[in-house]
């Protein structure tokens, strides 16, 4: 199963007799997200966006699945003892898929604060035991990606000619004061000052991109002590070979705006 996402780099975890369930009573369904994954990129220009954590970096990946009838749902399960309701919970799940042999939930964490693995695998845990869902799906950036993000920011960087702050803001990026402080103090730092390119990536990458963000190793982390079980669940990595340059700018544009416009409506509801 998923052997063409093993191929291409994707890394790949099943926990809680995932892989016998997906495969026997979702086979449809490995097949489409494996179809939908090979399909996807993710153009450099959508990554650094409005800061590389405010917009969906996923855009063109959940226009995909919405394509396949992925819908957003919450899930609201009632309690009532004699008939009257002593409490009520909801479970929001970005995409979910309900077909006649059960129901599939899918995350795709791509840039949060990685206690967000935990309210995501909590929700699963919730939703399986009270039957609403058979097996939960985690999306994020797989260990290669992760490790490559300076990589590619600097490339970006390199191409676009950022060596100022002035430069900066020509890509549509507005830093706020603290980020402006932080890369000023590295230019300007008495021992081993960095030229401002230099700065910028190192600053960019860490503040939106470090070790406190949703990636694989914070998801494996929690899947290897359990957090989540028993719920059935499907981990996938997403690989540096995803990460594009030199898209067509205006589809890029599309994609970027479409991802904040979402988010802007999501801020709107909450």
């Amino acid at each position: 199963m998923f052997e063409k996402l093993l191929k291409r780099g994707f890394a790949i975890d099943f926990r809680s007799h995932a892989k016998a369930i997906l495969s026997t009573d979702f086979p449809e369904i490995a097949g489409e997200i494996e179809e939908i994954l090979l399909g996807s990129s993710i153009p450099i220009e959508e990554i650094i966006g409005s800061g590389g954590g405010e917009t969906k970096g996923t855009q063109r990946l959940r226009n995909s699945l919405k394509a396949k009838g992925w819908t957003k749902h919450k899930f609201k399960v009632q309690r009532t003892i004699d008939g009257v309701p002593k409490e009520s919970q909801s479970h929001e799940v970005d995409h979910i898929k309900k077909l006649d042999s059960g129901t599939i939930a899918l995350e795709i964490e791509w840039n949060n604060k990685d206690p967000f693995f935990d309210r995501d695998l909590e929700n699963y845990k919730r939703l399986h035991a009270d039957g609403a869902i058979s097996i939960g799906i985690m999306i994020t950036r797989g260990p290669d990606l992760q490790d490559r993000m300076g990589e590619f920011v600097r490339r970006f960087a390199d191409e676009n000619g950022i060596d100022d702050f002035s430069g900066v803001e020509r890509v549509g990026l507005n830093p706020t004061r603290r980020q402006r402080a932080d890369v000023t103090k590295r230019v300007t730092r008495e021992n081993a000052p960095l030229p401002f390119r230099d700065a910028w990536v190192d600053q960019f990458v860490s503040d939106k991109f470090g070790a406190a963000t949703t990636h694989w190793r914070k998801l494996d982390d929690r899947m290897r002590r359990g957090v989540g079980n028993p719920c059935p669940l499907v981990s996938i990595g997403l690989p540096a070979s995803i990460v594009t340059f030199g898209e067509n700018p205006e589809e890029v544009e599309e994609l970027i705006a479409a991802g904040e416009a979402e988010v802007q409506a999501e801020d709107s509801v909450e």
